[in-house]
């Protein structure tokens, strides 16, 4: 059976090379101040939250592993 929606992120998608961690944590406290301000009752302000954050967990994660040399 096939999805009904396009996922956020498939098991064939791969995270795009990340900068460095410094870069990355830098990125991701600007996402997390952009975010903040954002209306919790207002779906798309909700939405535009979790796919911002989703992406940075993910280059940070990418950041931290090419910093301790380990590869998928």
């Amino acid at each position: 059976m096939s999805a009904s929606y396009d996922p956020l992120y498939g098991p064939d998608d791969t995270t795009p090379a990340p900068e460095s961690l410094a870069v990355e944590i830098a990125v991701t406290r600007r996402i997390l101040d952009e975010t903040a301000v954002l209306n919790i009752h207002d779906d798309r302000d909700m939405l535009k939250a979790a796919v911002a954050l989703n992406c940075r967990v993910r280059g940070l994660l990418a950041a931290l592993d090419a910093e301790r040399g380990e590869g998928k």
